[in-house]
């Protein structure tokens, strides 16, 4: 006996819907156990804060442990290895900062494509970076930096958390656009580079505000200017870089990502997390006293974010001929 037209669109409408009921059943039961975030520099600068934050609030909305994990090393190419040979299982994320897409030009034989290997995920913040120097520089401001370190070529001292991350990236976009030379003293990651800079073993750096915000306003550094384009209400005496050395803007961001495969409900339900950790006034306010703001996005919007990225900091390195540490 044949079944019935009517019966029959019922039971294919039923067979239709299944996978999409099978997703929302497994987004249910995502995540059942701790979540890993790897970070690819060390505790106490910019990218861990900024894990750190949202790894706390993604803990109180999904009601389970998102433990932060710092791999630092090769400027986060030891991270992002690690993510890639992981289970696409949305239990090992990674930290997305400005420099994984430097590295696909500065390290010319990676084991992995980034653009490729990564699943874009969720961005979380944009930040800027300030240009600071110890209290001991004798200089006040921007102008008066740029000529001390062209009459005293060799004598700045400049810290950097890695060849390739944001704030390296902004210093030597300064340089091209400035003349001047400094000497670069890598460290892994910012927090090692601010402790020497706060202690006068460096004399100049580049880092993201988030982290240096604090030392900034107690005067133990002496901000000279910012990455953006205009100033910032955070430190509203301190110039915009741009203000004398024309056509400078270097800002960065910080996102989430997950192994190539990963299923697209757990991408689609960590974004939809994230976007409403970023909708909480709270969450605002502690952004805002890190120096950053809240930056969302759809997984799709951030993989175009990511391959412009990459276009943009290529040409910088191949330009300033940079090269890995």
């Amino acid at each position: 006996m044949g079944i019935p037209r009517r019966g029959f669109l019922r039971l294919a409408a039923g067979a239709a819907a299944l996978p999409a009921l099978s997703d929302v059943t497994r987004a249910q039961t995502w995540p059942s156990r701790p979540v890993h975030i790897v970070v690819g520099y060390a505790p106490g600068g910019p990218n861990d804060i900024i894990a750190r934050l949202i790894g706390q609030k993604l803990s109180e909305r999904l009601g389970q442990s998102f433990v932060i994990d710092n791999r630092p090393g090769a400027t986060g190419n030891l991270a992002t290895e690690q993510v890639v040979r992981a289970q696409p299982d949305g239990y090992t994320l990674l930290i997305i900062p400005l420099s994984s897409t430097v590295n696909e030009t500065l390290y010319p034989n990676l084991s992995f494509n980034f653009l490729r290997d990564i699943a874009p995920v969720a961005t979380i913040s944009s930040n800027l970076y300030v240009m600071e120097v110890h209290p001991s520089v004798p200089v006040k401001t921007g102008p008066e930096l740029i000529a001390y370190a062209k009459a005293n070529p060799g004598k700045l001292n400049m810290g950097s958390p890695g060849t390739g991350t944001g704030p390296n990236m902004a210093s030597k976009l300064f340089e091209m656009l400035t003349g001047v030379k400094l000497v670069e003293v890598p460290y892994r990651g910012s927090g090692p580079m601010l402790t020497d800079l706060l202690g006068g073993q460096v004399q100049i750096a580049f880092d993201g505000l988030a982290s240096s915000i604090g030392h900034v306003k107690s005067g133990r550094l002496r901000a000279l200017g910012v990455s953006t384009k205009m100033r910032v209400d955070q430190v509203p005496d301190v110039p915009a870089i741009d203000e004398f050395a024309p056509g400078y803007e270097a800002t960065g961001w910080t996102g989430l990502g997950a192994p190539r495969g990963t299923e697209p409900f757990i991408i689609e339900a960590l974004n939809r997390a994230v976007n409403a950790c970023l909708a909480d006034p709270a969450m605002q306010a502690q952004l805002a006293d890190l120096g950053v703001a809240p930056l969302a996005m759809s997984p799709g919007d951030f993989g175009q974010l990511l391959a412009r990225e990459t276009e943009k900091w290529g040409k910088v390195v191949r330009a300033a001929n940079m090269k890995p540490e």
